[in-house]
């Protein structure tokens, strides 16, 4: 057996006491002087040269070594062997002392002829008897010391790869093996050092060393990892890949050092074995599999090739557990492999069952990095359980075969091409509905001008219009009527407010709603005239004789709109002008932190490299800039446009609205629902806020964010159904104070719904309580049209309409039609409520929505059913709306609901629901349904704009209430 120089193997024996040895050794004992062999090159003691021979030095009287020659630290020596001038450094069992020349001369000359001029006299008799008793007890400790400094005997040999090496260490010796492999430019070759334990003990575990030319590596066998709580885990076979230096030569032999060590003063069997990796260069498209343990990290190693500027790392498992972790790390030693120091450096993300990451070319400046692959100690992390552990301190647990299986697949991600064909999508399909507005907007217009052409037509020659069909538009076709100086709306016949009138609507018991059974009265003759004194509703409230009108109004069994519409309508217009301003106001100081927050979230993600704090779909996350996943942001560009052209409409029918105003035209002076556009505005607004929020959601969509994206779905559910209320009922409706006041409590649940609402029953009690409270006390708003109080007398009241209308006398009720739908809704609401208190589902902003949007519709289905049976129609506009949108609604809701990430779990759960990209390979479903819904959501408001015109020439005396 020969070492790498040709060399017999070297075996060192401990210094002879009485020698230069013994003395530096001895005086290590006042200091910390001990070390561990580096095994660069083992030398005889003393002087370099004689290989294999036994050191000893003989001392003659004079040894001892006194104050004036105290050793010193060896890292003030010159030189490795000795320091001219200074001293001289021995070294024994990894121990270096440096001893000063003054001593060394003593100890090394003992009794040497000297001239009779400086020659000293021989020490006397007494000084060597009291020193001989102190050298035998320094003998004894020095020897007791170097034995336990570290070991005596030092093995060093050549080893060869693809063998098993089964050796013995202990205390006193250290195994060194040395290997030998050709390093090539352009070639990079793996090396794995593999290494079992056979003898389970405690206490002495066996050190590795692995020396390299540009790295050391190093690690315990038994290894032993911690895990949460620190709980510590212990694992006999332990596997490494070596770090591969580059080399700037075509060709180089490099060698590498393996130093096998122990305290453990009896013998311990270990096997090693280097192995030369042969995949460990990744190939783009080659899928390779792989195993790997928590002892045993697995990393490889991919090169960009030419014109690839960006692939996606996937590596999938069919075993969800145990939980792992992937890291991206750029081509540096050391690589960070292990569970305790994986998230040190580089990108990384837990993984179960899937995990994708991108990785783009310009993060790396060698074009090549490093595929990690770590299996965690404890399965928390992924959402699985902790083990058992018992309750004894300090006691690590082996995990035994804690093994995992799993695929990596390095593919080219989209270029930059698809990022423009992604962004010219989007903006095509979202301005095409600018371009159709425009259409539609010049066909309208030449409708216009046609119908004015025909009212032309119709003064001029009256007989002939008549005989055309075309009807006459002036105010004075309606007989009775007066000129108008203003533009107020509602106004009756002198009784239409009277007790006459109550008395022979009640005592009516057709219950029938038609037009056609109710006769057409002429408009009142009552002139109308705006207050210029003051346009405060309060003020007119306040006035006893209207206030005392309405009351009586709201009595009849049937309503018309003209009796909620007595208000002066710059008062109405300046109340519904307020929802706008106050969105606008809650928009800009919610989302200037908001963008804030977000964009902090993302230079968390970038500079620490931590991909569990987002919710990506990593299979289709496509970054640009500083932005991880851009196509989910560049999809809710829809929301925006759209909700602008929304507003553009709303604006254009505003003004000619205003026109028609203007020019005391009476369809738009007493015919029709009242124009009130203050609550579209707010819609409009809140759609492009839905956007914008939804898109910094998107930015890092995680749990602490998750109202960002939600709290506008509710705000614009809220505000179409008090639009739909407004058609019907302009004087009553809500406050825009009061409206959103109803809005933040909804959020508010929603964020106590999702921080403690997780598992909690008294949360879920209350919570299921309230819902049915509040659709009780709404279906009694519908139903009642608003004359109801709630006070203290409200239980009261509920027991005397239940003794005298279900006790007393069995009499059904007044509004049967009404009835039915409320009850009807009432039933969903309160099945919604049962299943939130059963089921306890864990997404509850999702919940809280779907509550909301289920009462919108119902509430949009009540609306359309009681418009048809009263006998009003649906225009052909609105009905393809209607129509168009419902399909639209279907197809989004089904992108919604594929689930491609959730917060509710772990992020390498959520993951397990990542999909692939199915649009243009750069958006996914979750895209597909910004599209959808933002479409979708366009045409639910143009339905509500439009759904009442087929009411523009029906006086609003003759318009049912509902």
């Amino acid at each position: 057996m020969t070492s790498a120089g040709g060399r017999s193997p070297a075996v060192y024996r401990g210094a002879a006491p009485g020698g230069p040895e013994f003395c530096a050794a001895s005086a290590a004992l006042k200091g910390p002087a001990s070390g561990k062999p580096t095994g660069q090159g083992h030398r005889r003691l003393g002087s370099p040269g004689a290989s294999g021979r036994r050191v000893s030095s003989r001392a003659g009287p004079g040894w001892g070594c006194g104050s004036r020659c105290r050793p010193r630290e060896p890292g003030s020596a010159r030189g490795p062997g000795a320091a001219p001038g200074r001293g001289r450094v021995l070294s024994q069992a990894g121990v270096k002392v440096l001893v000063p020349v003054r001593c060394w001369k003593l100890l090394r000359q003992p009794q040497r002829a000297r001239s009779p001029s400086r020659r000293q006299p021989p020490p006397p008799r007494a000084m060597i008897a009291w020193r001989l008793p102190l050298c035998v007890l320094l003998v004894a400790a020095v020897e007791s010391h170097l034995g336990a400094l570290g070991p005596k005997n030092v093995s060093q040999k050549d080893a060869e790869f693809e063998r098993t090496y089964a050796d013995d260490v202990n205390s006193e010796l250290v195994n060194i093996y040395t290997f030998n492999h050709t390093v090539t430019r352009n070639r990079t070759e793996g090396v794995r050092v593999s290494v079992n334990v056979l003898n389970k003990q405690k206490g002495a575990p066996l050190l590795f060393v692995v020396r390299q030319k540009e790295a050391v590596v190093s690690f315990q066998v038994p290894l032993i990892l911690r895990g949460l709580y620190q709980r510590k885990y212990l694992y006999q076979k332990v596997e490494r890949t070596l770090c591969q230096p580059p080399t700037k030569n075509e060709s180089e032999i490099q060698f590498f050092y393996v130093d096998v060590s122990t305290l453990s003063p009896v013998n311990t069997t270990y096997q090693l074995r280097v192995n030369r990796v042969d995949n460990f260069v990744l190939r783009t498209g080659e899928l390779f599999t792989f195993n790997t343990t928590a002892a045993q990290p697995q990393y490889f190693k991919y090169e960009f090739p030419d014109g690839v500027d960006s692939v996606i790392v996937k590596v999938t498992s069919k075993k969800a557990f145990p939980c792992s972790v992937i890291s991206i790390q750029d081509v540096l030693c050391p690589v960070y492999d292990l569970d305790n120091n994986v998230a040190f450096i580089g990108m990384y993300q837990t993984m179960t069952k899937k995990a994708a990451i991108t990785v783009q070319r310009k993060d790396f400046p060698s074009n090549s990095f490093y595929v990690v692959v770590v299996v965690k100690t404890e399965d928390q992390a992924c959402g699985g359980s902790l083990p058992f552990y018992p309750f004894v301190e300090d006691e690590p647990v082996d995990q035994g075969h804690r093994q995992k299986t799993l695929s990596v697949l390095v593919s080219q991600a989209v270029t930059s091409e698809a990022y423009v064909g992604g962004m010219l999508f989007c903006l095509g399909i979202f301005l095409s509905f600018y371009l159709l507005t425009v259409l539609l907007a010049c066909w309208e217009n030449w409708r216009q001008r046609k119908k004015t052409l025909l009212v032309a037509i119709d003064r001029a020659c009256p007989e002939s219009a008549s005989l055309l069909g075309h009807p006459r538009v002036l105010a004075d076709s309606f007989p009775g009527s007066a000129p108008y100086e203003g533009y107020n709306y509602g106004s009756f016949e002198n009784g239409s407010g009277s007790t006459d009138g109550l008395v022979e609507s009640t005592g009516s018991g057709d219950l029938s709603y038609s037009y056609q059974d109710r006769s057409f009265d002429p408009v009142g003759a009552r002139p109308r005239l705006d207050s210029m004194s003051s346009v405060e509703e309060d003020d007119y409230d306040t006035l006893t004789d209207i206030d005392s009108d309405k009351n009586v109004i709201r009595t009849k069994q049937y309503l018309c709109v003209a009796d909620l519409a007595r208000k002066d309508k710059r008062v109405l217009r300046k109340k519904y002008q307020i929802y706008f301003w106050n969105i606008a106001t809650i928009a800009v100081f919610y989302a200037l932190p908001v963008v804030q927050l977000v964009i902090t979230y993302q230079t968390v993600v970038n500079v620490t490299g931590n991909q569990d704090i987002c919710y990506y779909n990593f299979l289709c996350a496509h970054p640009l800039g500083n932005l991880s996943a851009f196509n989910n942001i560049l999809s809710n560009l829809g929301y925006i446009l759209l909700g602008l052209l929304f507003l553009l409409i709303i604006l254009q029918r505003e003004i000619n609205h205003n026109r028609a105003l203007l020019r005391n035209d009476l369809y738009a002076l007493e015919c029709g629902i009242p124009k009130h556009f203050g609550l579209f505005y707010a819609m409009g607004t809140a759609l492009m806020m839905e956007g914008l929020l939804s898109a910094c959601y998107h930015v890092c969509p995680n749990y602490t964010n998750f109202q960002f994206d939600t709290s506008f779905m509710y705000m614009i559910a809220g505000l179409c159904m008090l639009k739909l209320y407004q058609k019907r009922h302009p004087d009553i409706n809500a406050s825009a104070y009061s409206a959103y006041a109803c809005l933040a409590i909804v959020i508010f649940f929603s964020v106590l719904g999702v921080v403690f609402g997780k598992g909690n029953t008294a949360f879920w009690i209350v919570f299921s309580v309230i819902h049915i409270i509040s659709t009780l006390l709404l279906s009694t708003q519908l139903y009642y049209m608003g004359r109801w109080k709630l006070d203290s007398g409200i239980f009261r009241r509920i027991l005397h309409v239940l003794y005298t209308d279900c006790i007393r006398q069995c009499s059904g009720p007044l509004y049967t039609d009404r009835m039915v739908l409320l009850v009807m809704g009432n039933i969903i609401n309160w099945s919604l409520a049962a299943y939130g208190l059963i089921m306890r589902p864990n997404d509850f902003a999702s919940y809280l929505l779907a509550i909301g949007i289920c009462n919108l519709l119902l509430y949009f289905a009540f609306y359309i059913i009681m418009k048809l049976r009263s006998g009003e129609r649906i225009k052909l506009i609105p009905l393809l709306c209607i129509v168009c949108t419902s399909v639209v609604w279907g197809f989004a809701l089904f992108f919604f609901f594929q689930g491609l990430s959730t917060w509710q779990k772990t992020p390498a759960e959520s993951r397990e629901h990542n999909r692939d990209c199915i649009l243009l390979d750069f958006f996914d479903d979750h895209d597909i349904w910004h599209f959808l819904s933002s479409i979708a959501m366009f045409g639910s408001f143009l339905v509500l704009l439009t759904l009442d015109d087929d009411l523009d020439t029906v006086q609003r005396d003759k318009i049912y209430v509902f």
